[in-house]
């Protein structure tokens, strides 16, 4: 008996379980730690795989897609520069590189230009099989590389049959956006970077590109067959004839003293073949007779120049530029016909260098946009309608609302572009001289901004316009997009026009 006891006490104890909180599942993480997977496999797989190399007419590209946040089609014509289209609004986008010029294929659309003719269809249906091509070959490339990537991660055979399906699925959707965004026209509206900034005054006259489908066509064939020579010679692109169609002004606006926008204005002006030049004021920045030398170049550009003051031009820049040869000077609404358009301005009723004064701020700008407003109304009254009206400050140019097709601006030191409740468009002008002295306050130096407008010569409407963007002090970026105006887009319906019983056109207040 006592050993029976003795081996009762020997005897360990069970063990209780542990009194633990066990952990709590938390599917979210894996799901997040899955989505990651999926998404870094895909992009490891068209990075590697995904490109498709095929002949465009006589280049040979690569075409491949790319992860990206607002889509679109990039075309890279190296040394050239790059051509970027908005395409399309998908999480991924196309890239087009032009490699090399197929010298056989090359030669023959050199010394053949009737070819040209059929060059089109050929493009149309290179374009198309390499696009099939890339489309399953992208396919391959993202459930390939998520299903590899999903069982390193995961050593399990279905978890990579899961990240591989999530992928396809992924490309599926991206492909639906893609064909329900799609823009076929946006090719009409390209920006244009490197050497290929000069291409769209290569190109020609906008309405041209939407009514006369056929000369861009052939238009576009020209600069391939130029492309073609340029590798071949390796020298610059032909020059070609401006489209007498046009009225071209060059737009530039607070150039503060900065001694570089001359040869800017004036390299414009030749690339651009422009007929009139409009400045929206603030060239100077303080307005003193010591500055009045820095103006001297105007008389070497060799085209009209249209000046409104700025505030930061004082009556003494005003009265200098007055004397100057080949300068027009607006003021009071005043209005003058300067290379075949019609343009009124009025300087800016503040010279903020000027302490001694308390500036009038914006209830002074609209006292000057409704002066201007009044003599627009009475030119057209008048029979002498105004095509282009001028101001520095936005929120005077904002008063012209209804009386005018177009007013300019600059002051804010950005581009932009906005069309006025009564149907005016507004346009405002970035700095052309990189904000001047304050180049360097952000943390980037400020872009040198500028615009070639294109008027009809027979109704002087603006058609389109380029957007031209430098890089500021220090850097060597160039970028020019082309817009279109909205009367002057494809399928777009013209205005009409009222007539009175004299046959006069007249234009009203809410268009």
């Amino acid at each position: 008996m006592p050993n029976r006891i003795a081996a009762l006490f020997r005897r360990r104890p069970r063990r209780l379980p542990d009194l633990e909180l066990a952990a709590r599942p938390r599917p979210w993480l894996s799901a997040l730690g899955l989505t990651g997977v999926v998404l870094v496999g895909a992009w490891l797989g068209l990075l590697v795989v995904g490109n498709v190399r095929t002949p465009v007419g006589p280049m040979n590209t690569t075409m491949a897609l790319r992860p990206s946040l607002s889509g679109g089609t990039k075309i890279n014509v190296s040394p050239l520069g790059a051509l970027t289209l908005d395409s399309h609004v998908a999480p991924v986008r196309l890239d087009v590189n032009v490699d090399q010029l197929d010298p056989l294929r090359s030669q023959e659309l050199v010394d053949h230009p009737e070819r040209i003719s059929g060059l089109q269809d050929e493009v149309v249906h290179d374009v198309e099989h390499g696009t099939f091509d890339l489309a399953v070959r992208s396919c391959v490339a993202v459930v390939a590389g998520a299903g590899a990537l999903g069982f390193a991660v995961y050593r399990r055979p279905r978890h990579a049959l899961t990240a591989g399906g999530l992928a396809l699925v992924l490309l599926a959707a991206s492909g639906a956006s893609v064909y329900a965004t799609w823009n076929p026209k946006s090719v009409l509206e390209p920006r244009f970077s490197g050497l290929l900034s000069s291409a769209p005054s290569v190109i020609g006259n906008a309405r041209g590109i939407v009514t006369d489908f056929d000369v861009y066509q052939q238009e576009l064939a020209r600069l391939v067959t130029n492309v073609t020579k340029l590798y071949d010679v390796t020298s610059t692109l032909p020059a070609y004839q401006p489209d007498p169609s046009t009225i071209r002004v060059l737009h530039v606006s607070d150039i503060h003293l900065n001694p570089a926008s001359w040869k800017i204005i004036a390299s414009l002006v030749e690339q651009y073949k422009v007929n009139v030049i409009v400045d929206s004021g603030d060239t100077m920045d303080h307005g003193t007779a010591a500055e009045n030398g820095f103006l001297d170049p105007v008389a070497q550009l060799g085209v009209p120049y249209v000046w409104v003051r700025g505030n930061h031009d004082s009556r003494t820049t005003q009265r200098y530029l007055e004397h100057m040869k080949n300068v027009h000077v607006l003021d009071d609404g005043h209005a003058r016909t300067v290379g075949g358009l019609r343009f009124a301005g009025i300087g800016d009723p503040q010279f903020t260098p000027d302490r001694a004064v308390a500036p009038g701020g914006d209830a002074a700008e609209e006292l000057a946009g409704a002066r201007l407003d009044s003599a627009l109304r009475s030119q057209r009254a008048a029979g002498t309608p105004v095509d282009v009206a001028i101001a520095h400050e936005p929120v005077a140019a904002r008063e012209t609302d209804g009386e005018v097709p177009l007013v300019l601006c600059g002051h804010l030191h950005h581009e932009g572009d906005e069309k006025l409740p009564h149907g005016t468009r507004l346009r405002m002008e970035g700095s052309t001289g990189g904000s001047g002295l304050r180049a360097v306050e952000g943390k980037y130096p400020a872009p040198i901004e500028a615009s070639v407008l294109y008027f009809d010569r027979d109704s002087h409407r603006l058609q389109a316009w380029d957007a031209i963007k430098l890089g500021g002090l220090g850097l060597t970026t160039a970028e020019v997009s082309r817009h279109l105006a909205d009367d002057n887009r494809p399928g777009a319906t013209p205005r009409p026009t009222a007539s009175t019983p004299s046959g006069k056109a007249t234009a009203s207040r809410h268009p």
